[in-house]
């Protein structure tokens, strides 16, 4: 590892963009090949390639955003 500091950001409506160095663990709990100094991560749970995020929460209308309250 580089020694870079781990940043995390939640895009609006879309995946959370991890820079840094982090190790990331499947779910059998090994860690996965990082493929890139930045990765995308799905949020939406719909993507092909999870963990990464493939684009597919821009056709499942995913929000990040609070459902309108009923009044």
């Amino acid at each position: 590892m580089s020694g870079r500091t781990p940043v995390i950001t939640a895009c609006a409506n879309g995946p959370l963009l991890v820079r840094g160095d982090v190790e990331i663990l499947g779910d059998d709990g090994e860690p996965l090949r990082n493929p890139r100094r930045t990765v995308a991560l799905c949020r939406c749970g719909a993507s092909a390639i999870k963990p990464w995020c493939d684009g597919t929460h821009k056709l499942t209308r995913f929000s990040t955003e609070p459902p309108p309250s009923v009044t």
